[in-house]
């Protein structure tokens, strides 16, 4: 089955809790704190195997999870960081945030891999917060929670060249005559209904991978057909080779078929018609193809290769064209780098540390920062209590809730916690 494109809810590992604890052993006077870091959550990542084609495995992954890494213990034992879910996915995937649109990541290469959400760090243990001021912390953290981001799983795949043209040109035929490709073949439209890649050989080192991409009609862009399913595959191809029927034995002008399927291209992507683009004429064997191509000659000035594609007459030429042409046509990445989503986005902080507004009598502070703060604080000990308010008025938000006229005994909520105002 091919299946190019999913959407996956992704939630990262969270990070172990931190512990708490203090050395009580026997003839060891001020033992100290004694707690151990917890491990970090597991990252889920996406990596390129090539012997993958599609993105069936991922149809029915609704939500893939990362386990939470080991809580630290006593003795100064850190916890263990857990293993992170790596998932396989074909060349020409391409991963972006299913809310912002923004690419994460285009994968091209084999082994080829991204973390696409990273898992929280491990809380720390009171060992870790022993100062010359506090040498017995009774604090630790809790763990970094993992990040959640839901993505969409897109596969864009990698040819040389793309076959193109409206059913029954024979696209599906050429290319079983030029690679080892078995397509099904018969007389009716819409044979073709998952994209065909096949290799073809020029020399004993050289070669190229040709796509018949299937599904073309009249507003193929804008949903029609399957056209809009497939047209998404032709954006990585350098050369466009345009298959058309020369016969028009189906009641179809060759001259208008070129234009329908050209203005599709330009209507979906414009940087579609900036490829280097032949024409293959194809069905030259039929009695009306000579007259047909005449006329298409005066109306068009690209090179054209004049095929039958049935008999296998002509096809060495196109052949030989596509390999020189493509040695001297550079490969493109399909998104520059600078357009990716940036790495600072995987944060969890965002440029705002908080904010604060009134609902009814409850001011509610909200923010990434504070609220990842709430999470990792544990609150068994005073010393922790004290430790999360002091972070609180060292962001500001003390500050603005005075400002916004707050009194003592208000209550403030932040997620599902709610707190008594003090000065």
């Amino acid at each position: 089955m091919f299946i190019d494109e999913v959407v996956v809810e992704l939630i990262a590992g969270t990070g172990g809790n931190g512990c708490m604890a203090f050395r009580r052993e026997k003839f060891v006077a001020m033992g100290g704190p004694f707690g151990g870091n917890g491990g970090k959550g597991g990252d889920i990542i996406f990596k390129v195997d090539e012997g993958l084609n599609t993105l069936v495995d991922l149809r029915y992954q609704r939500i893939i999870k990362a386990e939470r890494g080991a809580h630290g213990e006593g003795k100064g034992k850190h916890g263990k960081n857990a293993l992170d879910v790596v998932i396989k996915v074909p060349p020409g995937t391409i991963i972006s945030d299913f809310d912002t649109g923004l690419v994460i990541a285009d994968l091209t290469k084999n082994h080829e891999e991204e973390v696409i959400a990273h898992g929280g760090r491990g809380g720390r243990g009171n060992i870790a917060f022993a100062t010359r001021n506090n040498p017995a912390p009774k604090f630790a953290e809790n763990g970094e929670p993992g990040e959640v981001r839901k993505v969409k799983v897109e596969l864009k795949l990698l040819a040389d060249v793309g076959l193109v043209g409206l059913p029954s040109v024979g696209k599906s035929t050429i290319i079983s005559k030029i690679s080892s490709s078995k397509p099904k073949i018969a007389a009716y439209h819409f044979t073709t209904l998952t994209p065909n890649l096949g290799v073809v050989k020029v020399a004993e080192n050289k070669s190229f991978v040709v796509a018949d991409l299937p599904g073309l009609i009249k507003g193929a862009s804008l949903g029609e057909g399957l056209g809009d399913q497939f047209l998404k595959h032709i954006e990585r191809t350098r050369i466009i080779a345009h298959v058309i029927d020369m016969s028009g034995l189906e009641g179809r002008n060759p001259y208008d078929d070129y234009l329908t399927i050209n203005k599709e291209l330009e209507a979906f992507n414009p940087k579609m018609m900036q490829k280097p683009q032949i024409i293959i004429a194809n069905k030259m064997d039929m009695p009306s193809s000579k007259e047909n191509l005449e006329y298409f000659k005066t109306k068009v000035k690209h090179n054209i290769f004049e095929i039958s594609a049935l008999e296998g007459r002509g096809l060495n030429a196109i052949i030989n064209e596509l390999a020189l042409m493509l040695d001297n046509i550079k490969k493109e990445p399909l998104y520059e780098k600078e357009k990716f989503e940036s790495h600072v986005l995987y944060k969890f902080e965002s440029d705002e540390d908080f904010n604060v507004t009134k609902e009814g009598n409850i001011y509610v502070v909200r923010g990434n920062k504070v609220e990842k703060l709430l999470k990792m604080t544990k609150f068994q000990t005073e010393e922790s209590v004290l430790r999360f308010a002091n972070k609180l008025k060292k962001m500001g938000v003390d500050a603005k809730l005075e400002e916004m006229g707050i009194a003592e005994g208000d209550t403030i909520r932040i997620l599902d916690l709610e707190f008594e105002y003090k000065k």
